[in-house]
């Protein structure tokens, strides 16, 4: 069913073509069928915790439950290997869809453009079956007023505004901590009014003001959450692609 929605396929071809890494798909087979499945951002004790009470044996998250190489197994300080020992103990088993789910035909990035008011997009990184990326038209609002939808539409008042209060026709947003060299080339050779990612970096923001583009800067967790949650509703209510497109847009 996750592959229906966001193939690991694709993240392997990212990481190809874009000179990444990535650790997506099973992370812990505990065997057994599966009967029931927690959707978390991260790997943490109270997701399995949580797991555990609803009686399901299934976890999955978007960023990967191991990244890299394990060089030891330390269940006593580390609380990210206490989360996968639980796992293993109590039969869970985990499966993560990072990178596949970000650049998904109606995956996170994609999501992320819908709250922002965006529809269709120019994109950025563009696959076979998918995009990351992606700059847009919307109606044309206050950059006050688009604030304030902003934070509604994604439910936190942790999100850092900056710029002039103009008028915004063009959104330039990647989800995650999406903001480098290629990315605000990106947002100016298209004409973006503002500019949405996170984990910005100040000479980032400071740049991309000087060039009279807006910054809204989410938190890494408000910029994904908002659209893994509509993946999770996606799979709970059966609602999957018939296949995945092909045009790289959308």
């Amino acid at each position: 069913m996750l592959e229906q929605v966001a193939p690991v396929s694709l993240s392997d071809e990212f990481c190809k073509k874009y000179s990444l890494y990535d650790n997506s798909g099973i992370i812990v087979n505990a065997g057994g069928d599966i009967h029931g499945a927690l959707f978390a951002l991260d790997l943490s004790e109270k997701a399995v915790f949580e797991a555990k009470k609803l009686g399901y044996n299934l976890i999955v998250t978007h960023h990967p439950a191991i990244y890299g190489g394990i060089k030891r197994l330390d269940a006593v300080n580390d609380p990210q290997v206490r989360a996968l020992a639980d796992c293993l103990k109590s039969g869970i088993s985990v499966i993560s869809m990072h990178l596949n789910f970000d650049s998904a035909p109606e995956g996170i990035d994609y999501y992320l453009m819908l709250g922002l008011g965006g529809r269709n997009a120019e994109t950025l990184c563009k696959l076979s079956g998918g995009a990351y990326g992606r700059v847009y038209g919307i109606e044309p609002v206050s950059f006050d007023e688009y604030k304030k939808r902003v934070s509604c539409e994604f439910a936190s008042d942790k999100i850092l505004f900056y710029g002039e209060n103009k008028i915004i026709k063009k959104v330039a947003s990647f989800c995650g901590a999406g903001c480098d060299d290629n990315s605000m080339a990106f947002a100016i050779e298209n004409g973006a009014d503002v500019f949405v990612s996170s984990d910005l970096k100040h000479h980032e923001i400071t740049g991309l003001l000087q060039r009279g583009i807006n910054v809204i800067h989410m938190t890494h967790y408000a910029s994904e959450n908002y659209g893994f949650n509509k993946i999770y509703q996606n799979v709970k209510n059966g609602e999957l692609p018939s296949a995945y497109f092909n045009d790289g847009l959308l």
